[in-house]
């Protein structure tokens, strides 16, 4: 495999599918081998990183399939080093865990609320803690971070920790992009918009009376009448890990059809 990432190493964590189908960062991990990247494909049930690296494998590429707890600053440190060990260095670190939970301030329990945060915001430090200082000692290197539309408005969900992780996610981004810019690391945000993922049908249904419901009213919701997929959020990841993008540094990325220009929902 030849491309924009060829020779470099990429490190995905929630590389893994929850579901049948392409999840964002499962589509994510197989595009960049499909760009080049040897890729560690790290997601807390093992099996399905290990079904993500298995397709990178059948197409010619390179992946390792590890298993981590991103809440788990060991078991990150483990993975990271681990793909090190095993790709030879580090260029791209790809974050894509994310949960959510229903419940506004007055529904939601506080133990959802610092699951949410957990899940979503501190693993985000936990694998920057472990990828930083190998990026700065390379000279070069470019993160990853998927926030949500969520993050920068209300998307017609009751899902507090959500839009607050998620705007957590950005902010936290830039403030790496301008501490690590001088250092030859880039960080930025992708911001999915209406996606039609695994995810959705595991975390989502229960807004709506049946599965049929919730997609043609999220279909309707998007000017573009339809839902995006896994890979235009793993296309967009691809073109931001590269030198295509060797100038873009700090910046939110919605993938979203335009939703984000959109007044309501």
């Amino acid at each position: 495999m030849t491309g924009k990432l060829q020779d470099r190493v990429a490190i995905v964590f929630g590389a893994g599918s929850v579901g049948e189908g392409w999840g964002n960062g499962k589509a994510s991990a197989v595009a960049y081998a499909r760009a080049g990247a040897r890729v560690a494909c790290v997601d807390m049930n093992e099996t399905a990183a290990r079904a993500t690296a298995d397709i990178i494998a059948g197409e010619g590429g390179k992946a390792i399939a590890l298993r981590a707890d991103v809440t788990r600053l060991d078991e990150v440190r483990a993975a990271t080093e681990e793909t090190v060990r095993a790709l030879g260095r580090l260029d791209v670190l790809h974050n894509n865990v994310g949960i959510t939970a229903a419940g506004g301030p007055v529904e939601a329990s506080e133990e959802s609320w610092d699951r949410v945060m957990s899940v979503n915001v501190k693993s985000m430090f936990f694998t920057c803690k472990c990828a930083l200082p190998i990026m700065v000692e390379q000279g070069r290197g470019a993160i990853i971070n998927i926030s949500s539309l969520a993050g920068i408005r209300w998307t017609g969900y009751n899902y507090s920790s959500y839009y607050a992780s998620k705007a957590a996610v950005i902010n936290f981004t830039r403030g790496v992009a301008i501490e690590y810019a001088a250092r030859g690391i880039r960080a930025n945000s992708i911001l999915p918009g209406l996606m039609d993922t695994p995810h959705i049908y595991q975390q989502i249904t229960t807004f709506y009376a049946s599965v049929e419901e919730m997609v043609q009213a999220r279909h309707k919701l998007s000017p573009t009448g339809r839902m995006g997929t896994a890979w235009d959020v793993a296309n967009a990841a691809v073109f931001l890990a590269s030198d295509d993008a060797a100038y873009i540094n700090g910046v939110e990325l919605p993938v979203d059809g335009g939703l984000h220009a959109k007044a309501g929902v």
